[in-house]
């Protein structure tokens, strides 16, 4: 079985799993005392938060393969169901409960990544017409349609392009034509998390050349993005708005010197223009790894009172705010919301608890993939793809080494 192969075979055993975990969550949803069984499977959860990307009917060249977007109708559904199951919150009653124990049974808080202009038209309307509390986190530089985030992109020129371009970029940006990115999957998951900022500037500029995209205007035209006013209308509607980095960058790639550019510039901007206080952080693709010592201390300093990801695990009874995980939805299934909210979260947490190995698996975070010929590239860390081992971040000049000595363009 070659690479390819063995690639198609990992994600459909996980697909088929996942599945069958949801097929049985499904089942117990029609139980007597479905709640109280699912507490049975341990641990305790206290605050769920849920994620939500783009909200839309359809998929765009700018959105397919990125696997974050939801229905309008199945994005109802699951807020009819949060509602009518669950308690939703807000930020402030989370950071108002010192001890996990003043929060109403069964709380829920949902949060939206990426500042896609859906949220605004379709999201924000419905969260209002049911009363539900969000938070909305924001990449400073999409504001107005002027950029385009580097997942868009990368989605745009494989959809309309090829992947052919996609390594053409890549090898430019790497300094080696030693790398062969076979899918989406592996951008994301092995490239992009790998490479240093420096680097991923060079590979959005060469993709940009390559595919002879005006991006400016391509920008203007697709109009996937929040708007000033739009941004200024969310936070007159009491909806918090939080900080998801300038660009949308991989953290573990940043150095204490870029913090003021991609975090610090950002929380700049959003306060500027919503004229509202920028309380929360959520980290970009969601992975732990990404959240590093640095950046943790950097938060802490800064005055941020919440930090979030997206490995889909259960939050304990009385959650570390600066490490509150999120289940990405999709669906409006009553069966499947159960699922994804009640018990996988609960399996993941056991099967990290037994295994110690992160459950990689929701929007722009996917599993290893160890075949990748990349001999520009580190080997991996248990704690995710590419650059983010705990001795390099204990060791801030042996970090800077490596990463010069595996990204510097040659």
């Amino acid at each position: 079985m070659d690479t390819v192969d063995t690639e198609n075979q990992v994600g459909r055993n996980q697909l088929s799993s996942r599945t069958a975990l949801n097929l049985a969550g499904r089942t117990l949803w029609h139980l007597p005392g479905r709640f109280a069984i699912a507490r049975l499977l341990g641990p305790q959860l206290s605050l769920r938060c849920v994620l939500f990307h783009d909200v839309s009917d359809e998929e765009s060249s700018f959105t397919k393969g990125l696997g974050g977007t939801i229905t309008r109708k199945n994005f109802e559904a699951a807020l009819k169901f949060i509602t009518r199951h669950y308690t939703p919150v807000s930020l402030q009653e989370v950071l108002a409960d010192s001890d996990g124990r003043a929060l109403p049974p069964r709380p829920v808080l949902v949060t939206f990544d990426d500042a896609y202009a859906s949220v605004s038209e379709f999201a924000a309307p419905l969260c209002l017409k049911f009363g539900v509390p969000a938070v909305f986190f924001v990449n400073g530089s999409c504001l107005d349609n002027q950029h385009l985030a580097l997942d868009n992109l990368v989605c745009y020129v494989a959809n309309v392009c090829g992947l052919g371009i996609i390594n053409a970029a890549a090898h430019v940006a790497g300094g080696t034509k030693d790398i062969e990115l076979r899918s989406m999957t592996e951008v994301f998951a092995r490239f992009l998390p790998a490479i240093s900022l420096s680097a991923r500037q060079v590979f959005r500029d060469a993709l940009l050349q390559l595919a002879r995209i005006n991006e400016s205007n391509l920008a203007e035209e697709a109009r996937l993005y929040l708007s000033s006013q739009q941004l200024r209308d969310l936070a007159t509607f009491d909806f918090e708005i939080g900080n998801h980095t300038y660009t949308h960058a991989n953290c573990r790639a940043l150095f204490a010197g870029d913090f003021a550019d991609e975090v610090d510039k950002n929380k700049m901007v959003l306060e500027a223009t919503s004229d509202t206080k920028v309380k929360s952080f959520s980290v970009p693709y969601g992975s732990s790894a990404d959240l590093t010592s640095d950046l943790v201390a950097h938060l802490h300093r800064s005055g941020y009172d919440a930090v979030f990801l997206s490995e889909s695990r259960a939050n304990p009874s009385c959650p570390d705010r600066f490490r509150l995980d999120r289940v990405s939805l999709r669906t409006g299934s009553d069966g499947v919301l159960f699922s994804e909210i009640e018990i996988l979260p609960r399996l993941r947490t056991i099967r990290k608890s037994l295994f110690g190995a992160a459950s990689k698996g929701s929007y722009g975070r996917v599993p290893q993939l160890e075949n990748l010929r990349q001999s520009a590239f580190p080997p991996n860390s248990e704690e995710g793809v590419g650059i983010g081992a705990e001795a390099s971040r204990a060791n801030p000049e042996a970090r800077k080494k490596r990463l010069v000595q595996h990204h510097s363009l040659r």
